[in-house]
């Protein structure tokens, strides 16, 4: 782990410029607004060691696949999230001299902060140039909410040793690179670089999946806060176009460039108009100016937060753990576009590749729904039922057929476009996550109608490649799923992973219950979804006999489940007896070692107690939690939330909290020793749910929700608010109360630890 982070309720704030930090700061202070992002690189020269990252929200690359050896079915690239043309960059230089921090004599009073309360991200400091030359500076940035493909930078330098010469250089580069390219290839073609004026354009298009964009810049030259009308120099080359402003600045006076700059697109513009629309939002931007752009941002944050935010009283850090969670949430996703999705690194980072993993319909999707309108998450599983089409073109290229749907693990498009066989062919619990998540969102929102105007063909396309996946053993005399990868993916190719084999089953029955009630009461839709589909009663019921008879392993002596055929042949050493000095395993051991291990990289059966809680008793569910939990390394980001929900069911507060902690700063401490590759977006909404289900105990249960709150020893007090079908609740959980506050025109009727409460509109009702 590494504390470095300043606990602060609101702010991520870092004292003290370290090097050694740099890269992961630059992942924790990372800012976005949806439509792009980009990592909180130094918007200075700096020649130390930086990981150069600003992303556009679904711009990739298909990178060919790099395999040592090809296999039939393998994807045939691996999309990354692109690395696109840098606007953020501003050299500046004082008395000639190069403002550097890796070069500069000294820094002092280095401090970052991200206000997530107002979304702006600041650095201060003051620096002494080689040259002796002292200044302080105050860089302010921030990525609007209301002009999605504008951002800002006020860059202020105050001369502080004596008058000095202060030459600010704002451009834009397309000459980047991937960190993780497969084979080098170059990723971007740029096609045009231009400056009229106070504005500069580079306009450039992806190689192969040519989306066209046009990345700008705008600046204004500011002393002591009045503008200095001033032409800039232009530079230049193939690659780059700068623009040079220089002030003399006396001693304690202050020169600062406004610069806006951002990314226009050709999925939401004509290719051929990319530097008309740039020149319309540099307009409105300045128009606006810095100020007034910035008054609208925490405007805009301000709503976001009046529906989302958890507080927490009584532990600080606790507080910030779950307002970072919240925001870098919604730095990367606020539902405006249904053709984008949730990133595993958002806007942070590069690693894992792809827009869409099982992650969002299995732990974001109720996040979204209960803190934002659920037209969000509806948008979301509209994603899925755009994309049934290549889920079928994937499971063909298996060797499906008829209409089978294999959803990707990885995709932008899609395809899947995962390189790892072990992920690829075999973790295929993931259709599973998307059936569960058109349920959860029907339980949720009691929105039906979305099952049968698009979930239905998606759950007819899932039965189908369960039904041909399974295969009947005559040994067992049952339906067995053979070589897979559950969600502990320390296990690969085992047979009848627990999880695997019971979504698959659930799933198929699933099915058939929504076709009887699509028949009854959509008979339009149904006779439309049956005539695509060629559905027949028939194979209806031969999936019915493979749900009915599903092979569960099953040990007698354990009274648990087992999570594979083959657990109880591993030796069977607990964490708690591993040595500190192996872990994390993954970067301490071998993969063949890692393989034969009984140590779990996160929920794999429990996963399947949290989808399925109410299928299993309270004493089933701590009888599999004692035996899985010690083995469980969580390693996986997508880990401790699972585990603090469970606890927390079962009263153990204290393990409870632990998980809680781990999952809410798992990257502000770095607990994986990974930060700098990027944040763990799709986690955080675990976060989330370890106190909205864990500690406040929100559950549906026959169509009302539910609470059984509890509170760690650690908190004074919290309260969230749940968007539960266009009524808004407030709960808040204190030592010897729970208080609920409902906001709406009628009564509503709660369960409290199984009790009925009716709630009146706008009266806080203390239990």
């Amino acid at each position: 782990m590494q504390e470095y982070i300043k606990a602060d309720p609101w702010s991520i704030i870092e004292e003290g410029f370290d090097k050694e930090l740099v890269k992961s700061s630059e992942s924790i202070f990372s800012i976005g607004n949806g439509a792009m992002g980009q990592r909180a690189n130094f918007e200075e020269r700096y020649t130390g060691e930086t990981f150069q990252g600003s992303y556009i929200a679904g711009v990739y690359y298909p990178d060919k696949t790099r395999v040592g050896w090809w296999k039939n079915g393998y994807p045939e690239y691996f999309a990354k999230v692109l690395n696109a043309p840098n606007w953020i960059g501003i050299e500046v230089f004082i008395n000639g001299e190069p403002l550097d921090l890796n070069t500069c004599k000294k820094v002092d009073n280095f401090t970052r902060e991200l206000n997530m309360q107002e979304g702006w991200y600041q650095r201060i400091f003051t620096a002494v140039l080689p040259n002796d030359a002292k200044v302080s500076v105050k860089v302010t940035r921030f990525l609007s909410l209301d002009l999605d493909e504008v951002g800002a930078i006020n860059y202020e330098v105050t001369a502080e040793s004596s008058d000095a010469e202060i030459k600010f250089v704002p451009y834009l580069d397309s000459g980047i690179t991937n960190e993780d390219s497969n084979w080098d290839d170059k990723f971007w073609n740029t096609t045009s670089v231009t400056s009229e004026g106070h504005q500069a354009f580079i306009e450039a298009h992806t190689m192969k999946t040519h989306f066209e964009t046009c990345t700008f810049m705008e600046s204004r030259l500011f002393l002591n806060g009045q503008v200095i009308e001033q032409k800039p120099t232009e530079q230049l080359s193939e690659l780059r176009v700068a623009h040079e402003y220089m002030q003399i600045a006396k001693k304690g006076e202050t020169v600062a460039l406004h610069k806006l700059g951002g990314y226009v697109v050709s999925r939401n513009h004509m290719a051929s108009a990319l530097k008309e629309a740039s020149k319309k939002a540099l307009l409105k931007g300045f128009d606006l100016g810095f100020k007034a752009l910035l008054d609208k941002q925490k405007q805009a944050w301000a709503k976001i937060w009046e529906m989302s935010d958890i507080t927490i009283d009584g532990d600080v850090k606790a507080q910030q753990g779950i307002r970072f969670n919240i925001f870098q949430l919604n730095q990367t996703y606020l539902g405006k576009d249904s053709r984008l999705n949730i990133g595993p690194k958002g806007f942070t980072g590069e690693k894992y590749g792809g827009s869409t993993y099982w992650d969002t319909e299995a732990y974001c999707i109720p996040f979204y729904m209960a803190t934002k309108d659920q037209n969000v998450a509806r948008s979301l599983l509209k994603y899925r039922y755009n994309h049934l089409e290549k889920a079928i073109e994937n499971a063909q290229k298996l060797g499906f057929s008829n209409g089978a749907a294999l959803y990707p693990m990885v995709t932008m498009n899609g395809e899947e476009c995962h390189n790892e066989w072990e992920i690829t062919f075999e973790e295929i619990h993931r259709n599973g996550a998307i059936a569960f998540a058109i349920y959860n969102y029907y339980r949720f929102t009691g929105d039906y109608s979305y099952i049968p105007e698009m979930g239905l063909e998606v759950l007819i396309g899932i039965a189908r490649f369960w039904h041909q996946r399974a295969n009947f053993s005559s040994l067992k005399n049952k339906y067995v799923i053979l070589g897979v990868t559950g969600p502990n993916e320390y296990e690969n190719n085992v047979n009848n992973n627990w999880y695997t084999n019971y979504l698959a089953k659930w799933c198929i029955d699933f099915t058939i219950e929504q076709l009887q009630k699509v028949d009854d009461g959509y008979n339009e839709d149904y006779n439309r979804i049956i005539g695509k589909t060629k559905l027949t009663d028939s194979e209806v019921t031969q999936w019915a006999k493979v749900a009915d008879n599903m092979y569960f392993p099953y040990s007698e002596d354990k009274g648990v489940f087992l999570q594979q055929d083959g657990f109880l042949d591993k030796q069977l050493v607990t964490v708690s007896e591993l040595p500190k000095t192996q872990r994390p395993i993954n970067q301490k051991w071998s993969w063949d070692r890692i393989l034969r291990s009984p140590y779990i990289k996160q929920a794999d059966v429990l996963q399947g107690f949290y989808f399925f809680e109410d299928h299993f008793s309270e004493k089933e569910l701590e009888r599999h939690f004692d035996f899985y939990e010690p083995f469980t390394v969580h390693e996986s980001s997508l880990s401790p939330c699972v585990h603090s929900i469970q606890a927390a069911k079962l009263n153990r507060m204290q393990q409870a909290y632990t998980f809680y902690l781990r999952t809410s700063r798992l990257d502000l401490d770095d607990y994986n020793r990974e930060v700098e590759e990027g944040l763990h977006i799709t986690s955080m909404a675990g976060t989330w749910m370890s106190i909205v289900e864990g500690f406040g105990g929100m559950r549906v249960v026959d169509d009302k929700l539910s609470f059984e709150p509890k509170i760690p020893e650690q908190w004074e007090a919290y309260s969230f608010k749940i968007n539960f079908r266009d009524r808004i609740l407030k709960v808040t959980v204190k030592k010897d109360s729970t208080e609920f506050l409902l906001n709406g025109q009628e009564d509503m009727s709660i369960r409290l630890k199984g009790e009925r409460v009716v709630l009146e509109p706008n009266k806080t009702k203390v239990i």
